[in-house]
């Protein structure tokens, strides 16, 4: 008696039911790009803030932009080597993002 040895790598039916009910369960994803932004106590009011006011990275780009103006008429002599070296360090990070918003806007619009 000769026993044949049969391995698959597919399954043995090839259909799956589909109920869109279950693709809005909690914790289920449903899109080409989802973006998870945190828990929050009040979310409509996180949406009426980016509706209204605008996206996280423009509320940080202004924030950047004054803290920029703070830095430039501070009294840095008045600040430890560590308290300096954060400066420096944000200094660069904004220094960073400008070049970036400079570089975007040199390309031409599609």
């Amino acid at each position: 008696m000769t026993k044949t040895m049969q391995f698959s790598l597919a399954p043995e039916k090839l259909w799956q039911a589909i109920n869109p009910w279950t693709l809005y369960q909690q914790g289920a994803r449903f899109g080409l790009i989802n973006i998870d932004l945190g828990q929050t106590p009040h979310p409509e009011i996180e949406q009426e803030i980016l509706d209204e006011v605008g996206s996280y990275g423009r509320q940080l780009g202004r924030i950047g932009d004054a803290i920029e103006i703070l830095i430039k008429y501070a009294d840095l002599s008045r600040m430890d080597d560590e308290e300096k070296e954060a400066i420096k360090i944000l200094e660069g990070q904004l220094a960073q993002v400008s070049q970036i918003k400079r570089r975007g806007q040199a390309k031409p619009s599609a």
